[in-house]
């Protein structure tokens, strides 16, 4: 949701900052990368119980993966590589995230309720593999309540206030599952609709419209009939 409305500003205003990293000698790559690392860091403080400092490299860790995109469109390099990199790193960064996230809530609060996470990081996973099955059929998946820039900012909060945590976790499990019933609904709308007539060249109808010439064999054979 968020992605839709405001990205294509948000692009924009981060053009110049791209630009910038980019006379630097930075890339896509090492942004990527280092979103990555911070998302380890994320993981380990929140699994640690360290909820306010995880708030704080999760915020960090969000910068690098919204400036990669940007670096790559000013510095040119913006390739398919890139974006399968920077849609698996953002794979593992939720993982990582909702790991440790389980990990801790398997400490402070028991074994059962750390499924939560993991229940959330399996409609995520669907969520993404909608989108990225239908790209690969030509169809279009994005849109939803929840996106992952949603999944971030309530994960967020959910750190930030810890009696909050679980009913966040409740909450971006119930929305994301609807999220994945949206972008079903409109895939297979897509899907189902009838599909234009084959387009017949030009030169296959001009050739069937042309009269048949008799052949040098129907030729011969006309000959030597008798008059």
């Amino acid at each position: 949701m968020l992605d839709g409305r405001w990205k294509t500003d948000i692009e924009r205003r981060l053009r110049p900052v791209g630009t910038d990293l980019c006379r630097s000698g930075i890339t896509a790559d090492h942004l990527t990368l280092l979103g990555l690392v911070m998302a380890v860091a994320t993981a380990v403080a929140i699994a640690n119980g360290a909820l306010r400092a995880g708030v704080l490299l999760l915020a960090a860790s969000a910068l690098p993966d919204a400036l990669d995109g940007a670096v790559a469109k000013a510095s040119g390099t913006a390739s398919p590589r890139g974006s399968f990199f920077d849609s698996v790193a953002d794979r593992i960064t939720d993982t990582l995230l909702l790991g440790g996230v389980a990990w801790y809530l398997s400490g402070a609060h028991g074994d059962r309720i750390a499924l939560l996470p993991f229940a959330v990081l399996g409609v995520t996973t669907l969520v993404s593999y909608q989108r990225a099955k239908a790209e690969s059929l030509g169809l279009d998946a994005r849109g939803g309540l929840m996106e992952r820039a949603e999944r971030i900012v309530a994960l967020g909060l959910g750190l930030l206030f810890e009696w909050a945590l679980i009913p966040v976790l409740w909450l971006m499990l119930a929305l994301t599952t609807f999220t994945a019933v949206q972008r079903f609904a409109k895939v297979w709308r897509q899907a189902s609709a009838p599909l234009p007539p084959p387009v017949t060249p030009r030169w296959r109808s001009r050739r069937s419209a042309r009269p048949r010439h008799p052949t040098w064999r129907h030729r011969s054979r006309s000959r030597r009939r008798p008059r």
